[in-house]
């Protein structure tokens, strides 16, 4: 089930309606029952995968809880491997095949392991990474292992943020499960206006960009580097307008039953720095592999080899986390460069000035640059294979004043084009606090709110495009 559909428009009005007029002790059991056949709305089947991970943590909670000290490292080692393994199989199976089939030829030798034609189960990565974290937890003594094995299922598979997150900790959520939470209408109509917010950077902004950004990804060799620069950019905005709408829409969702979800981005496209961003850009799973993977590495507090280490193990499995293909490592590894490089010249910097403080008007000079790193790497993320995005770069740098492709439709693309400067200008207005300020009850009448919000409702009716689905589902 698509959060862009009206068949959810009609599911979230009724679970929400449910949730508050039956008593609490069966809320859990609505929302449970209500996630599982939102997740069964895509393929029934792998349902069964679900409830296989579930089962396994839920008791390795428990007996993590209880064991002793090298009882608990064995039952972590077999939770995660249980983890792991199912999302290694569906997801890197035929990956690790065919890079074993390609080595194999080199030594003139045939793999004779068969190929599986398997679908991978939407959001398994998500899942799998908040299920992990809840065993972590629990080993690490952070957090009580759940009694409830329904509640702790509902807080893997809870609705609004089971196929794409944010990738949510067990301290954050599994109280919130058994707490009571009575009906109040302005926290409902706070969770009506993010969704709103999200759909309309999904339907209005994300998909319109994504037409542009299709016709020439998926025909590249009849493109100009002046296309690929602007498609480039189409899709930096595609796919955080289209992953950010989904987050918008789930916490949104949350929010309207007394939920509360952790922030998954923060103006990225504002940053000064490669650090920055990635503070600001999917923070779940930014924070889940620093935490995780990163400081249990040793952080920053090794030496510079290691540390150099650490960073890109962090980053290339993050990219090898989004998807099953060499272009993801690359474009893992490409952040990992970035964040190395700008670290050594911030200590140069350091060393031999003392540190550079910019003046106002300059300070726009490292937030463009900052999106132009991001951009190149975008383009390994997007492109269908290594070969294609090298061409892309190379079309773009050799050739870039080259004529420009305007799409199907001069218009269209000139729409885009005034959304994404809408999207900057109203998340500038976000950075600097004048959106709350302005929106507040005190600041502006409630006629002028309404009519901002009916205005919202016409542009995503007359504008939106319905029926594409989320970019992140995918991983």
């Amino acid at each position: 089930m698509l959060f862009n559909s009206y068949q959810f428009i009609i599911f979230f009005v009724v679970v929400t309606f449910t949730y508050y007029v039956i008593p609490h002790n069966f809320r859990w059991l609505l929302l449970l029952a209500s996630s599982c056949y939102f997740y069964m709305a895509f393929v029934p089947i792998y349902i069964l995968i679900l409830g296989f991970t579930i089962v396994i943590d839920y008791f390795a909670g428990r007996y993590l809880e209880t064991a002793k000290n090298e009882q608990k490292k064995w039952f972590l080692i077999a939770s995660i491997i249980a983890n792991i393994g199912v999302l290694s199989f569906f997801k890197y199976y035929n990956f690790l095949n065919i890079n074993l089939t390609e080595l194999l030829k080199i030594f003139g030798y045939r793999n004779h392991i068969p190929f599986l034609s398997i679908l991978l189960p939407i959001g398994l990565s998500f899942h799998t990474f908040q299920a992990m974290s809840y065993t972590i937890e629990v080993y690490r003594g952070n957090q009580k292992a759940e009694r409830h094995f329904g509640i702790y299922a509902l807080y893997v598979m809870f609705y609004p943020q089971l196929v794409a997150g944010p990738i949510e900790r067990p301290q954050n959520m599994l109280h919130q499960f058994h707490e009571k939470h009575h009906f109040e209408i302005e926290r409902l109509i706070e969770g009506l206006k993010m969704m709103l917010w999200g759909f309309f950077k999904k339907v209005v902004i994300a998909d319109r960009l994504a037409i542009y950004v299709n016709e020439v990804y998926n025909n590249p060799n009849a493109q100009s580097g002046s296309s690929f620069i602007l498609a480039t950019i189409f899709f930096a905005f595609q796919i955080y307008c289209d992953f950010s709408g989904y987050t918008d829409i789930a916490i949104g969702s949350a929010h309207a039953m007394g939920f509360k979800l952790m922030q998954n981005f923060k103006l990225p496209y504002f940053s000064n720095s490669i650090a920055v961003f990635w503070k600001r850009w999917h923070i779940s799973l930014s924070s889940w592999f620093s935490d995780y993977l990163y400081i249990p590495l040793g952080g920053n507090r090794v030496k510079f080899a290691r540390w150099i280490f650490n960073i890109f193990t962090v980053f290339t499995i993050s990219g090898l986390w989004h998807g099953a293909n060499w272009t993801y490592v690359i474009w893992g590894s490409l952040h990992g460069f970035y964040y190395f490089l700008e670290h050594s010249i911030k200590k140069m910097i350091k060393y031999f000035f003392g540190g550079i403080r910019l003046k106002s008007i300059f300070r726009l000079i490292p937030v463009i640059l900052i999106f132009f790193l991001v951009c190149i790497a975008w383009i390994f993320f997007r492109a269908k294979d290594i070969g294609t995005a090298w061409y892309i770069l190379s079309s773009i740098f050799t050739n870039p004043l080259s004529k420009l492709y305007f799409g199907i439709s001069r218009w269209e693309t000139f729409l885009s084009i005034i959304l994404i400067f809408l999207l900057l200008f109203v998340e500038y207005l976000q950075l600097r606090g004048i959106v709350s300020q302005y929106f507040s009850e005190s600041k502006i009448q409630r006629p002028f709110r309404w009519a901002w919000y009916l205005f919202m409702l016409l542009c995503i009716s007359i504008f939106g495009i319905g029926g594409n689905s989320f970019i992140y589902f995918q991983f």
